[in-house]
Formats: structure tokens, C-alpha cells, sequence
């Protein structure tokens, strides 16, 4: 892979080269020339303090705590200003938990819409086949309705919810148990789900443990740590100033942008947008080809820092041709204000600009009024429209069948299963046929001796009520 043609004087080898700008010479080039400005920072290369200003943590959690604690701890060790997950996790669950750390808070909410992926066990309260199995779970792919559990602290109200591809990993017959791995959106509730699964079956069923092993685009496989690295770690700095622990557990907040478009600014450019500015076309430096209107963006630096994320206004095509115009207007922000210094203001519009506000032949905002000239509004069109936002997401496929491993699919098809399937029904016959005949010949004398015995004590008792009123009623039985 080759070297941007423009890339910071940092990026030594293409190993060095930042998330954001990887497949820098792929990406339709805009303008080639600009002047960098020797402030900021690849994400690798931060200081330690702004390396966890913009860090967020992998933490694989434990069971027993809640998410809630597992933040408040990651909080108290590191002394961040800020911190939040993205996705809660109940106590017993374990697995990949995101933490973000001070400014990458602001990305906390679009990663916990992202789709999530679980492996469980789950268990029938019967004797099931694993055909039925199957069946029974290839029913809920796709669209489900579910309604969250009266634990959980969300609005009892029923809602639907996708489910993306479901396999069973494992099937034990003995046990009636199976392992599945579930990918589905986010706010499906596994435990509902094996529920569910457990009434299409006719006989129960539910949910042994449960691991997260995916959020979003962070696995756990992602440089996943514990909560004792990151005690130790936090000690490690205090008491020795040594931050190489702490960079081995904390990632840039740029992986987290790491599979959406892209937009890369000029170095003059970035604090205007840092103080709200739209994403103007002479500041847009590159971008990646596929970009639609209305979705989502990352606008990064020429250092691959992340400086917002944005809703963009035109498709790639219209960015390559269009000469002025609104490239993106922002959604949220990440970076913060005056880390790269003012550039806007200076020159020549803007100078005249200024002189026309002064003069009263535009309002304070720089908006034409009555005033205006006609020249200047041909010139200066306006650009102020509303935000277009892509409402529809994109889909993520869904795998209508379940996916069988390697090692349940054997089970299915040998001889000996089918050889049990068909002589388990003749068995059952006999012995319900000795039952029968064991149960037919006593069960005359079984019923009727309790029978008798309860006759006797009734008209005990009546022979005792009857003595007790008077000595007529035996004489009148000795008559008849």
C-alpha cells in the first residue's frame, strides 16, 4: 500500500498510516494542494491525556455486576471527566461492553443502535428432536414481536424487532440443550427469544447463560480487556508515570467511525467546523466514492482525526462536479474547538463581507436584506436549506434458513437415529399394551373396596344421628 501523496510528516511506514486514512489513494481527490498546519495529532501519536480524551474501552464484563457499576469503576480508576456504554448488558451476562471515555461519549448512542450478536444456551423442559429444533427456530428469523421482561427497566410495550441470522452451534440430546448464535438489532431480548422458541416447541424451554461477543463493529476479539488490566493499568501511571498500559488498552475513537464514508477537510477548514459551520466544498480535500444523500459521514482531518460526524448533502458525483455548495451540515460533534487554530475571516469576501454589514447592505447574520444589491445575490446565492437525513437504514441482510454447524449436521443423518426414531414408538406401544393388562383385571377390586368402605362410614354416621334423635327409627327398619 503507498503513501498518501500529501501525508502528515508522522506517517513513516504504511503500518503507521491512521484507520480513517487507510485506502487514502483510493478515495476521488477534490483539490491536491493545500497548506498544512503543524497542530493536532494522528490518533496513535496523541499525548496521553488527549489519547484518552478521544479513547474508548473494550471491557469484556463479568457477571454479577451491572453495566452501570462496570462504568462507575472504569470512571473512578481512569479519573475521566465522563464515561458511558453503548448497550446494557443484564448482571448475568457477560461479554463485550464499549466504554467511551470524556468526548467519545458523543458517539455512545450510534453505537448502541448498531447491531449486536450473542451466543447462548438454551434449554427444553421436554424430550424435542432436533429437526423440530430447527424448525421451531427458523420461525423466529426475520421480523419478531416481543415485549420486554417486567426486570428490565424499559417501557412494557410490545415493539419488533429483527433477527438476522440464527445457528445452532450445538445440540445435545441427552440434555435437551443446544448452543445458538444469534445476530439480531439491537434491543432484542435473547431471553424473551428462547422463550419463544419454547412454546413453538409445545413443551417450555429457556435461556442458560448468555455471552455479547459482538457491538456494532467492536468483537470481542477486538483488543478485549478485563477490569483488572484496567486497575492496573490506572496504578501503573500514578505510581510510575509509565502510560504504555494504558495506551494497550485503550483504542482511538476513530475505530468506532472505521466502516463509514469518509470526507476529508483542509487543516484551514476544521475549527470553523469545530465552532458549527456546514461542510463548504472548497474546504473538502478527498472522499470516498457511494456517498447518498442524506447519510451518514465521517468528516476526518488530514491526520485522520475524527472532527464530526455528518449528515451529507450531496451524493459523490454531485462533490466531483458541483463547484459551491453544501457538502454536509454537521450531526455531532467530536472535536473539540481552537485545537487547530482560526482561519476564517481573512480573506478577500469575507473583508468585503464585513465592510457590507457595516454599511447596512446585510444584517448581522450576513444575509441579504433590502438593501442587497442584485449583483451580490447572483454571486452569493443562498444555501440555507433544510438538513436532508436519510431515514431508511440499510438493511442488513437477513439468512432466512438456520445455519447448521459441521458437527450438529452428522447427527441428523447416520443410521443409528433413525433406527432409535422408529423403534421408540413400538416400545412405548408395548408397554402401554402390559399396563392395560395389568391394570384391567385388578381395578374392579381397586375402585370398589373405597368405595364400600366410605358407603359403610356414611351410614354410620346416620345410625348415630338417627340413635341420638330417638329409638324409633331402628324398630320401624326391624318391621320391614
Amino acid at each position: 500500500m503507498s503513501l498518501p501523496v500529501n501525508a502528515p510528516e508522522g506517517l513513516q511506514t504504511p503500518v503507521e498510516i491512521p484507520v480513517l486514512l487507510r485506502n487514502w489513494d483510493k478515495m476521488i481527490v477534490r483539490c491536491d494542494k493545500y497548506v498544512p498546519i503543524p497542530v493536532g495529532f494522528t490518533p496513535m501519536k496523541r499525548p496521553i491525556d488527549m489519547y484518552m480524551k478521544y479513547g474508548f474501552l473494550n471491557v469484556d464484563k463479568p457477571a454479577r455486576p451491572s453495566s452501570h457499576e462496570i462504568t462507575a469503576w472504569t470512571k473512578k480508576f481512569l479519573k475521566a471527566d465522563n464515561a458511558g456504554h453503548a448497550g446494557t448488558l443484564d448482571p448475568g451476562v457477560t461479554g463485550t461492553l464499549i466504554i467511551c471515555l470524556n468526548n467519545s461519549t458523543r458517539l455512545v448512542k450510534s453505537q448502541a443502535e448498531d447491531g449486536k450478536e450473542y451466543i447462548c444456551v438454551i434449554k427444553t423442559h421436554g424430550d424435542v428432536d432436533l429437526h423440530d429444533f430447527e424448525q421451531a427456530c427458523k420461525s423466529f428469523i426475520g421480523r419478531v414481536f416481543q415485549k420486554p421482561p417486567e426486570v428490565a427497566g424499559v417501557k412494557k410495550k410490545l415493539r419488533v424487532r429483527r433477527v438476522y441470522e440464527l445457528e445452532i452451534l450445538e445440540w445435545d440430546a441427552e440434555s435437551n440443550s443446544a448452543i445458538l448464535r444469534v445476530k439480531c438489532e439491537a434491543g432484542t431480548y435473547i431471553r424473551t427469544l428462547c422463550e419463544h422458541i419454547g412454546i413453538v416447541l409445545g413443551c417450555g424451554a429457556h435461556m442458560l447463560e448468555l455471552r455479547r461477543n459482538r457491538t456494532g463493529q467492536v468483537s470481542e476479539f477486538h483488543n478485549s480487556v478485563t477490569m483488572h488490566d484496567v486497575l492496573d493499568a490506572s496504578w501503573l501511571y500514578k505510581e510510575h508515570g509509565d502510560d504504555s498500559y494504558l495506551r494497550s488498552i485503550i483504542n482511538p475513537v476513530e475505530w468506532l467511525l472505521a466502516k463509514k464514508k469518509r470526507i476529508i477537510l483542509k487543516d484551514t477548514a476544521v475549527n470553523a467546523v469545530c465552532y458549527g459551520a456546514k461542510i463548504m466544498l472548497p474546504g473538502v480535500l478527498r472522499f470516498d466514492d457511494g456517498i447518498e444523500v442524506g447519510e451518514e459521514v465521517a468528516v476526518i482531518s488530514t491526520k485522520g482525526e475524527a472532527i464530526c460526524i455528518a449528515y451529507a448533502q450531496m451524493t459523490s458525483l454531485q462533490l466531483s462536479v458541483v463547484i459551491h455548495g453544501v457538502a454536509a451540515k454537521i450531526k455531532r460533534m467530536v472535536m473539540d474547538r481552537d485545537v487547530y487554530p482560526r482561519k476564517w475571516g481573512l480573506g478577500p469576501h469575507a473583508q468585503e463581507k464585513k465592510k457590507m454589514k457595516a454599511a447596512g447592505m446585510l444584517d448581522k447574520f450576513g444575509k441579504p436584506n433590502d438593501k442587497t444589491t442584485a449583483e451580490w445575490k447572483e454571486k452569493n446565492p443562498e444555501f440555507s436549506n433544510a438538513t436532508v437525513i436519510k431515514v431508511k437504514k440499510e438493511d442488513i441482510p437477513i439468512v432466512e434458513n438456520v445455519i447448521m454447524s459441521s458437527t450438529v449436521k452428522p447427527a441428523v443423518k447416520t443410521e443409528p437415529v433413525t433406527e432409535t426414531a422408529a423403534e421408540a414408538p413400538k416400545k412405548k406401544k408395548k408397554k402401554k399394551k402390559k399396563k392395560d393388562k395389568n391394570v384391567t383385571v385388578p381395578a374392579p377390586e381397586t375402585t370398589e373396596a373405597p368405595v364400600k368402605t366410605k358407603k359403610e362410614k356414611k351410614k354410620k354416621k346416620k345410625k348415630k344421628r338417627k340413635l341420638e334423635g330417638g329409638e324409633e327409627t331402628p324398630a320401624k327398619k326391624q318391621k320391614v
